[in-house]
């Protein structure tokens, strides 16, 4: 039995979109699943796209995602080299041998001309003109310098037919399928010729790619017939939606890699969930890390109708992965997030990250859960009335100046002290712990809700600060 070789063939032509790195992610599933390799392979023929440094960003979202290659242009191995514009020797090579083969033809039509066959739509479809060409003449225009590109010679009646493990048997009319360009005038190949000889050349066996291409494979399928090459298996997938009309898509700026680790996402919580997007593990076991991923991926579990990105379900995923973590790892992660807050260098760091953590469920949210400490000001005094509390406003002007009395005298300043402070005091008052509590933390922040209880804030802001707020509260009543 073969070895399994799978591949991820992006175009350098930006960041690395969501559905692109399913796609790698599923291909490297595969793979390893079945002890196989998992190869990089860089589609830079499209040059029009292309985007200075996307390389770069290819390999860093790989390797930085835990979603590693075998093989591939920064790392090497037997079926280089790995980028196409590398390999434009070859294509010519192959390109004309499927000529030969009548695979393909020689095509000198000018723009002029093939602007002519367009319908009113704009479509195009081209009349095989140059296919009646004789190898004389095609010698004479060629030696000429006419510029020319090379024409796949698609039967023009018969069916195309192949089978995919996702969506069954596939058939597709050849009438349905235009001669289109393998080699263009510059001599680079476009990605319908390269992905055939590329695959083949490089031992693919299971070719794992987008639903887009579920219609022209027949029309790869006629180049490896041609040549007497064995077809690979396909996995075709389906598309990613943003929601139900719309497909997430690069071009459109829906979200990258890259974009949601700027917003606070982990790397684990992402590659778990895009994991997720259109394949159902079995027993219903939604968290899962990479090497979990391996054991669990099964091709059954793949589904045929879109899936929908739900960045909600994924930031629930992301605050799991957060809970899990220790308090160092959560600093680690967490930190450059802190520094973008308003209370960041006035409190100290590890009390304000442990305020956090439990919090949130993307580290950019930080932020927003401690800033409160920094945005006390003139507030409603109706905050002080909580009929579930017991407490209001009249019992808040009673019990404010005890409850500073009680913190001016603590000698100890922490959390649990705060708190057992704060408990006795409500019984010896004879007043509900959770009145108590409520109108000192109203009293010290101003807020109806807040990440924290009273203690924990008042824990953070200070002796001095957390009795200046009081004062300020006693005097604001």
């Amino acid at each position: 039995m073969k070895k399994v070789r799978t591949r991820f063939a992006p175009s350098p032509t930006g960041y690395l979109h969501i559905g692109g790195l399913r796609t790698a992610l599923y291909g490297y599933l595969y793979s390893k699943m079945n002890n196989g390799d998992f190869i990089l392979r860089i589609e830079d023929t499209d040059t029009a796209r292309y985007v200075d440094g996307s390389v770069q960003i290819i390999y860093d979202t790989m390797r930085d995602s835990g979603i590693m290659y075998d093989e591939g242009p920064d790392v090497g191995g037997n079926y280089g080299p790995y980028v196409q514009s590398e390999r434009k020797s070859i294509y010519t090579e192959y390109a004309e041998k499927l000529v030969e083969l009548g695979g393909a033809y020689y095509c000198f039509c000018t723009p002029e001309r093939i602007e002519t066959l367009k319908d009113d739509a704009g479509n195009m479809r081209y009349d095989k003109h140059c296919l009646k060409l004789s190898k004389e003449e095609i010698k004479a225009k060629i030696a000429a310098g006419e510029p020319y590109v090379i024409r796949q010679n698609v039967p023009a009646e018969g069916v195309g037919s192949y089978d995919d493990l996702v969506y069954g048997e596939i058939s597709v009319d050849y009438k349905d399928i235009e001669d289109g360009i393998l080699i263009k005038s510059d001599g680079m190949p476009t990605y319908n010729f390269a992905n055939v000889i590329d695959d083949h050349l490089m031992g693919i066996t299971h070719v794992i790619r987008g639903i887009e291409y579920l219609s022209s494979t027949p029309k790869y399928n006629l180049m490896y017939d041609a040549y007497g090459w064995e077809r690979p298996v396909y996995i075709h997938l389906p598309p990613i939606m943003k929601d139900a009309q719309h497909k997430l898509s690069k071009r459109n700026g829906d979200a990258s890699y890259e974009d949601f680790i700027k917003k606070g996402y982990t790397k684990e919580a992402i590659v778990n969930y895009i994991a997720l997007l259109g394949w159902s593990p079995k027993g219903n076991v939604e968290k899962m890390s990479l090497n979990e991923l391996v054991q669990n991926f099964s091709l059954e579990g793949i589904g045929k109708s879109p899936a929908i990105f739900d960045e909600t379900k994924m930031k629930w995923l992301n605050g799991e992965y957060i809970k899990e973590m220790t308090a160092e790892e959560f600093k680690v992660k967490a930190y450059e997030f802190l520094k973008m807050s308003k209370a960041y260098g006035k409190y100290d760091e590890d009390k304000l990250l442990a305020l956090a953590k439990g919090r949130v469920q993307i580290f950019s949210e930080i932020a927003e859960k401690v800033d409160f400490l920094e945005e006390f000001d003139k507030y409603d005094l109706s905050l002080f009335e909580n009929q579930k509390q017991k407490s209001s406003a009249a019992l808040a002007k009673e019990i404010l100046p005890k409850i500073k009395e009680v913190l001016l005298s603590l000698p100890e300043w922490s959390n649990s002290a705060l708190f057992t402070a704060l408990v006795e005091l409500s019984a010896k008052l004879e007043i509900k712990k959770q009145a108590l509590l409520w109108i000192t933390r109203i009293a010290i922040t101003g807020k109806e809700s807040t990440a924290g209880g009273a203690t924990e804030v008042a824990d953070i802001l200070g002796k001095e600060e957390t009795l200046r707020r009081i004062d300020y509260s006693i005097n604001l009543l």
